[in-house]
């Protein structure tokens, strides 16, 4: 381990002991300082990005990565709302619950715990440095960042804003460290620190997930792709159909929750394929299709092949498949999605319900587009990172998501015979 990544991780544990233990008050202060100086350097945030942008197109980064990048003025003010938000939500740490007691007069229950120290690494969105910032400063955790090198100048220019904030109330310049060295060896470092890190959280392409999730020797929460469905049900009204599957699709492209696959019943598919083709081409979709779709859309669309339904194009391709009904819709979804998040859409209320119940991915949804699995609009303020896997956290992952439980037990001096 180099020296340098040693530091990080030994400053990085004594501020997570200092701000397990902060009051939900002092770490609300620091968010919206945070906010504040976010605010008042707005200017030199947005030409520091810039000069992201530049060295991106120069170095031939793709549109969907360059758009990830791109600070907007919609992105920026969400990223200060959100922190807002954060600072709004009731603190976890130190929450007691299912209290019992017991016939030896013993009282057991479960306190909520900071993890400790939060790894997190990421590609392109410098937003990120301050949703993964502010929950894990309000969970009671200390953080190290890890950008990637495409972001450097916005994700010091936002470090500078944390450690400024943190210094105006008290608390610790380390309990947010982002890693100022672009050098991809300390990825391989950082993700096997267990002395100093209690857990990893990976943001980005298959390719980092995959190499985090082979190299770690830290547990890591995660998901490796967004292969998001909405499924046009036989009872779906198809207006609401037609908003959902151009939406999920068209609203941006560049992101883990944008639908990849359409499904469409054959009671529905000729009377709302060909004016979901029409919509598409307004936006310049490319359409793969199935046999079935082929017949339906005739030159619109072009043959799809096996490789298309396990595909997360992240741009503007979509595949589209006509099936029998539910059970070929759920049956396809379960074998070929990412457990990421599902749509259907649909006014049969067994229909939805057996949607819910029997597709098996972490956020499923009835009669809404597949953009609203993120944390900010779950309501929990931002997100580190969402989760496929079935221990600790599932789907967007937040303030609780960066807490575990432990047993809190009380007495009046018994012994055990």
């Amino acid at each position: 381990m180099s020296e340098y990544m040693q530091q990080v991780g030994i400053d990085a544990r004594k501020a997570s002991a200092l701000v397990c233990r902060a009051s939900t008050e002092l770490k609300n202060d620091a968010l919206k300082a945070i906010g504040d100086e976010i605010v008042a350097r707005r200017k030199t945030l947005m030409a520091e990005n810039e000069k992201d942008l530049v060295n991106g197109r120069d170095h031939g980064i793709s549109e969907p990565l360059l758009d990830r990048l791109m600070f907007t003025e919609a992105r920026f003010d969400s990223m200060v709302e959100g922190l807002t938000q954060v600072a709004s939500l009731d603190d976890p740490v130190g929450e007691i619950t299912d209290m019992s007691y017991q016939p030896n007069g013993l009282q057991i229950g479960k306190m909520r715990v900071p993890l400790g120290v939060v790894g997190i690494i990421y590609e392109s969105r410098p937003n990120v440095t301050i949703d993964a910032a502010s929950l894990c400063l309000k969970s009671g955790n200390a953080t190290i960042l890890r950008g990637g090198s495409e972001s450097i100048h916005s994700n010091l220019a936002l470090a500078a804003c944390i450690e400024a904030g943190l210094e105006k109330t008290g608390l610790p310049g380390a309990a947010v460290q982002v890693i100022k060295n672009t050098d991809r060896a300390l990825v391989g470092e950082l993700v096997t620190m267990d002395k100093y890190v209690d857990i990893i959280v990976p943001r980005g392409g298959a390719s980092l997930i995959e190499r985090i999730s082979t190299e770690a020797t830290i547990p890591v929460i995660k998901h490796l792709d967004g292969i998001c469905h909405v499924y046009i049900d036989d009872d779906a009204d198809l207006e609401k159909a037609y908003a959902i599957a151009i939406n999920a699709k068209v609203q941006r492209y560049a992101v883990c929750n944008a639908m990849e696959t359409l499904l469409v019943s054959e009671k529905t598919a000729s009377e709302i394929l060909p004016r979901l083709a029409t919509g598409y081409q307004e936006h310049d979709v490319e359409l793969r299709g199935c046999q079935k779709t082929t017949e339906i859309l005739g030159n619109e669309v072009s043959q799809a092949e096996e490789s298309d339904w396990y595909e997360e194009y992240l741009g503007p391709i979509l595949a589209i498949r006509t099936v029998s009904g539910i059970d070929e819709a759920i049956e396809h979804i379960n074998h070929y999605g990412s457990q990421h998040t599902d749509s259907i859409v649909t006014e049969n209320y067994t229909n939805s319900r057996r949607f819910l119940r029997e597709v098996d991915s972490s956020s499923v949804m009835v009669n809404v587009s597949t953009r609203f699995s993120d944390g900010f609009e779950y309501g929990l303020g931002a997100e580190v990172g969402i989760s496929t896997d079935k221990l600790h956290a599932r789907g967007p992952v937040g303030l609780e998501g960066l807490t575990s439980q432990k047993y809190v037990v009380f007495g009046d001096g018994q012994i055990r015979q």
